[in-house]
């Protein structure tokens, strides 16, 4: 009882309540400040590069950064992390904090925009809250956080991808960002399931994301059906690949993958 007991930590309530403040409060006077675009061109041969440096911009790097030192400065409390580096538990809440700015920038200033801050802000602190529990491997509790923060880390990158296509975004704008988000949740995910690093393989399955988006961009898709038919290829990859790293063969666990695969894919055809 003593054992058990002694692994059930939370986070100090005044400063997760801080740190939601924060980052609420950016997203709310980012609304209230009106900055004029900066435009960067480059002529290339064959090629005009334009991008459009905004508030939007500023406001998104801004929320990550703040919540990846958020992140550390609540976790340095956690009695087992030790001089432990938090650098994994980062990814998630800052990839968590850039995708629900993504709408309120579009959404006016009414009660669906606040409605919209406050879910988003409450699915942040869970987010928060589930990377503070999985720190500690023997706490009781660390699997279902574990399994709680990868079926975020794919809702996020389906939110991600609907929220890119309603952008319409040129094709060299789009592919980073969706190359950026599959990186950080297949890295993620692998992390947790296999509890080590695999950049190299996060790396190929975000490349192979990357280019079935490229091949997917022009075509006349609906957000919701483009996102579905990118989330399945990017969640069958990636745990197809903890299950190989783990050791197992091939014809055992080919199946799983290949029926959510096929379910993602029958999802994106009848909401097309």
């Amino acid at each position: 009882m003593h054992r058990v007991a002694s692994t059930r930590y939370l986070p100090n309530l005044d400063r997760i309540s801080i740190l939601a403040a924060t980052i609420l409060l950016a997203y709310t006077l980012a609304r209230q400040v009106n900055l004029p675009s900066q435009q960067i061109e480059l002529q290339l041969p064959g090629f005009f590069f334009q991008v459009s440096i905004n508030i939007e911009t500023f406001t998104a790097l801004l929320v990550a950064g703040l919540t990846a030192s958020g992140v550390d400065w609540l976790l340095r409390q956690h009695p087992r992390l030790g001089k432990t580096s938090t650098l994994e538990h980062w990814l998630v809440p800052a990839l968590t904090a850039w995708v629900i700015g993504l709408p309120l920038f579009d959404l006016p200033m009414n009660l669906t925009w606040w409605l919209g801050i406050g879910l988003g802000g409450g699915l942040l602190m869970l987010v928060v809250l589930a990377e503070y529990i999985v720190v500690d491997q023997e706490d009781t509790r660390q699997p279902l956080a574990a399994a709680g923060l990868t079926a975020v880390s794919f809702a996020l990158f389906l939110a991600l991808l609907v929220a890119l296509r309603f952008e319409e975004l040129r094709l060299f704008q789009f592919i980073p960002a969706v190359t950026l988000g599959s990186w950080l949740v297949s890295l993620r995910t692998l992390r947790l399931q296999i509890n080590r690093w695999a950049f190299v393989e996060s790396a190929i399955i975000a490349l192979l994301i990357s280019q079935a988006a490229a091949a997917l961009h022009y075509w006349p898709l609906s957000p919701v059906s483009f996102g579905l038919l990118m989330l399945g290829p990017a969640y069958s990859l990636t745990r197809l690949t903890s299950e190989l790293l783990e050791g197992k063969p091939l014809r055992q666990i080919i199946l799983e993958p290949v029926i959510v695969l096929v379910f993602f894919w029958i999802a994106a055809f009848w909401l097309r």
